[in-house]
């Protein structure tokens, strides 16, 4: 515990949505204060930050002057700058660390690298050229999934590719110079393990959970997943090895497809809390951003005991829409917790925030947020 950063010193963050606001109430709850850099003022993290600064990643000046007045750094998004995160580190610790970070925020490195360790990873090709696109389509078969190697998340940046003959105009979709061509994984479903490891090595995880997508973003997560005792500890253990692997002290999230066959393939990593580990929050006795406080700052690591079968709702911008919230419909819903992030506008596909319940069963608890959600939204 020699590296031990006590309740009363500061945290900075990297990054100032929802997840870096989730991470400053839990920080705050524990004693600490935090400070967030990003370009925007009056953000979801800003709003419950004790300091919001302003400024461009790319000002390695201000990251800099940022770093110098807090203890440790965590980020909630795996873009950063690889300079900005250099920067930083001259001045304070960043957790998890930028060995992490280059693994993945780039598609091409992060397969190589886990596929090199001997990680299970979907079937995938580099292609940097249409003719390299006709060379990997004749390899993996169609249908098949161009993704570019950086910046694309909740389906942004890749297109599906159901023929050889749509590959000229794939490529021009995508608009990138580097990308991944996946097979296209004939899945069941899609799991999630988030876990967490400490400065000793301590490691704790949740889940698997699974995760339902609309429009390519994540719509509901429950845990347990259901999907049997086998599946859940290969998940687990492939989690770790990815830890293991890339040393990682914090919190990522490791995604699963997992087929007809029983097989769990690496969709991607997320080297953060993660939208599916939001259940957590209310149940289980330590959520994934008290983890990721305690992580990086060498506290021992929470119970990750689950307090019951729990589901979560994402609300996105969509959902308001055809017109506000009725808030009073939770009258109805007693039970239900409802996370809201504190954005002022809501645009469509935005995460605006989410909901909670927990019940017997994983069945009744996504029922219970799916209910709960209609009534707000649709009356």
């Amino acid at each position: 515990m020699s590296e031990l950063i006590a309740p009363g010193a500061t945290l900075g963050m990297l990054g100032s949505g929802q997840l870096g606001r989730m991470f400053a109430i839990e920080a705050r709850r524990l004693g600490y204060h935090v400070h967030v850099f990003s370009p925007e003022s009056q953000t979801p993290t800003g709003q419950v930050a004790d300091l919001e600064v302003v400024g461009e990643y790319d000002d390695l000046d201000a990251v800099a002057n940022f770093a110098k007045k807090v203890d440790v750094i965590s980020f909630e998004f795996e873009n950063v700058l690889s300079v900005t995160t250099d920067a930083a580190s001259q001045f304070a610790p960043v957790r998890p660390g930028a060995n992490v970070l280059h693994v993945a925020q780039n598609r091409i490195r992060e397969k190589s690298e886990l596929r090199d360790a001997g990680i299970p990873v979907t079937p995938f090709a580099v292609v940097r050229s249409v003719e390299e696109l006709k060379t990997a389509l004749s390899e993996l078969g169609c249908p098949a999934v161009l993704k570019s190697a950086t910046s694309g998340y909740d389906g942004k940046g890749q297109v599906k590719i159901d023929s050889p003959e749509e590959a000229e105009a794939a490529w021009k979709e995508v608009g990138a110079d580097e990308t991944v061509l996946e097979a296209f994984i004939d899945y069941i479903c899609e799991l999630s393990v988030v876990g967490v490891r400490g400065l000793d090595g301590e490691f704790a995880f949740y889940g698997p959970m699974k995760n339902d997508h609309a429009n390519h973003i994540l719509d509901i997560s429950v845990f347990p997943s259901g999907m049997g005792d086998e599946v859940n500890r290969k998940a687990v253990e492939v989690t770790r090895a990815v830890f293991e692997h890339l040393d990682v002290v914090g919190v990522l999230c490791v995604e699963f497809f997992l087929t007809d066959d029983q097989r769990l393939m690496i969709n991607e990593i997320a080297p953060r809390p993660h939208n599916s580990g939001h259940l957590t929050i209310d149940g289980h006795v330590t959520c994934q951003f008290e983890q990721q406080v305690r992580a990086i700052c060498g506290l021992p690591l929470g119970s990750t005991k689950s307090l019951g079968p729990t589901a979560m709702a994402n609300l996105l911008g969509d959902h308001w829409e055809p017109g506000p919230p009725d808030w009073s419909a939770l009258q109805q819903f007693p039970d239900v917790k409802v996370h809201l992030y504190g954005k002022q506008e809501s645009r469509i596909g935005r995460k605006m925030g989410h909901l909670t319940a927990l019940a017997e069963t994983s069945e009744a608890a996504v029922q219970r947020v799916k209910d709960a959600r209609a009534a707000i939204f649709h009356g």
